[in-house]
């Protein structure tokens, strides 16, 4: 729906700065709303026998800078603007290192909203944006998803400016590129596409662009969840084909392979794209330690991973089919079964585990120990002792959760969960055929999908014998000479 001025003025439409002084202050007063809104401030001035128009955010401004430009002007006699008026502004008498020129109303207006500064000088047919803007920001703590023993404690925040400038810290590289957007009709969200360009496939970084310059929506106050949403393609999908990072050192070095990363301003998580499965299963530890360790690391996760999905719905099938086992396993197995049947504790179980972690992240942090407590102790205990829950289902069930802890990414962990809870159903309903064709269905899933028309199950499905190895077993760094081949990237060597 369109906006209409009092004057008649479409202010959706592009508006050029006419001649009229006066005109040209009542649109962008019509724009923001300045009567409407206690923040948004607007300054008459006149300095150098000439009317000014300074429009700003209250608290988004740096106050010091404006008041030191403010003073400068003030010094200026009529003289100085006779000729040639506005380069001598943009040139000499505004000394500010980010100053730009912008003919249409409609877009200074906007600059205004996302923090700049706008000045409108009589007579002139150009505005004048000073980007003399500041954020209310937190220091760069380490993410707490992605802890290293050692290693950078730095992460990214909720400030667009300060997280390309940690990138830059890391990347020192003349060929980084970081393209600016803006994604939201009404929010205006920035958007940084970063990537390095003598690395980075061209074709990848065209389709990244044309997808975000796409998305058609009022806004996105989600950030990287909403623009997730529009970019990978089957909605209904649980399995993440965007890998998320909140460590500049990580982001750094998927950049140095080929990737390309989404900075989203409001967000301390940037987008890594593509992401195959695999590279969800990466967490930098693994190359904070020595390669040997290292693949000890990644080893154990992987087996954790696999065990999260697997084996609950293993242990029920040969708890419930004895006859599968041979007599050297047949202690596997409930041996108090319990109250109510085996399948139904699991899936209780699942419930309550989900019920619990959603309780520990509403709950204050000085609390949450006492909630697991609570819980651990009182509510499962209890429950064993009344013969609601059978200890092995708590055993297993807590070496299932240890799995899904484990996994580095959190998307990919709840993905899991879903995929432990199918497979365990189709278990309880088929038995061993329930399993095998559960199994070949999951695989089947994960291998049809895509990451950015890229296969999602790569290197294993396509096989590449040698990505292959480099994902299980973590290579030394000066034995790593090459880069992913599925990111086609333009220096395929290290």
């Amino acid at each position: 729906m369109n906006v209409v001025c009092e004057g008649g003025v479409d202010l959706d439409k592009e508006m050029l700065l006419s001649n009229d002084y006066e005109q040209n202050i009542q649109y962008i007063r019509d724009y923001l709303g300045i009567d409407k809104s206690f923040d948004l401030i607007e300054l008459d001035l006149h300095y150098a026998g000439r009317k000014m128009s300074l429009y700003l955010v209250d608290g988004l401004a740096k106050d010091d800078i404006l008041h030191y430009l403010m003073r400068f002007l003030a010094e200026l006699d009529e003289e100085a603007l006779e000729e040639n008026a506005f380069e001598k502004l943009m040139k000499r008498y505004i000394p500010y290192v980010e100053v730009d020129a912008e003919k249409d109303l409609k877009k200074g207006a906007d600059s205004v909203l996302a923090g700049s500064s706008l000045l409108i000088v009589e007579g002139l047919k150009e505005a004048i944006i000073i980007d003399a803007r500041t954020y209310p920001v937190r220091g760069p703590q380490e993410p707490d998803l992605e802890r290293v023993v050692r290693g950078a404690r730095d992460g990214y925040v909720e400030t667009i400016v300060f997280n390309t400038a940690l990138t830059r810290r890391k990347i020192r590289d003349r060929s980084l590129r970081m393209v600016y957007t803006s994604i939201g009709r009404r929010s205006k969200t920035d958007v940084c596409l970063c990537y390095i360009e003598d690395i980075a496939d061209s074709d990848k970084v065209e389709e990244l662009k044309q997808h975000l310059e796409s998305i058609d929506t009022d806004g996105i106050p989600m950030a990287e969840k909403a623009v997730e949403e529009y970019l990978s393609g089957k909605m209904w999908n649980p399995y993440p084909t965007i890998r998320y990072t909140e460590r500049p050192d990580t982001a750094a070095e998927h950049l140095y392979e080929g990737h390309i990363i989404v900075i989203i301003d409001g967000s301390p998580s940037v987008m890594i794209t593509p992401a195959s499965f695999w590279q969800h299963l990466q967490h930098a530890e693994e190359y904070r330690q020595k390669p040997f360790v290292g693949v000890y690391l990644r080893l154990v996760r992987f087996l954790a991973v696999f065990a999260s999905i697997f084996l609950i719905p293993l242990y029920y099938l040969l708890s419930t089919q004895t006859g599968l086992l041979p007599d050297e396993l047949s202690f596997v197995g409930p041996r108090d079964s319990g109250t109510i049947p085996l399948f139904l504790q699991f899936m209780i179980a699942e419930i309550g585990i989900d019920v619990l972690r959603m309780a520990a992240i509403h709950t204050p942090t000085t609390l949450a120990t006492a909630l697991g407590l609570v819980s651990a102790i009182i509510i499962g205990q209890i429950a064993v002792d009344v013969g609601l829950f059978s200890t092995e289902v708590v055993l297993y069930l807590a070496a299932a959760v240890m799995g899904t802890f484990a996994t580095p990414s959190y998307e990919l962990s709840l993905a899991n969960r879903l995929s432990r809870i199918f497979l365990l159903i189709a278990v309880a309903l088929f038995g061993v055929k329930g399993f095998v064709i559960g199994c070949t269905l999951f695989i089947i899933y994960l291998t049809q999908l895509k990451t950015f028309y890229l296969g999602y199950f790569w290197p294993f499905i396509p096989f590449e014998p040698k990505s292959f190895w480099n994902i299980f077993i973590r290579q030394p760094k000066p034995y790593n000479h090459t880069r992913p081949a599925y990111l086609n990237p333009k220096d395929p060597d290290k």
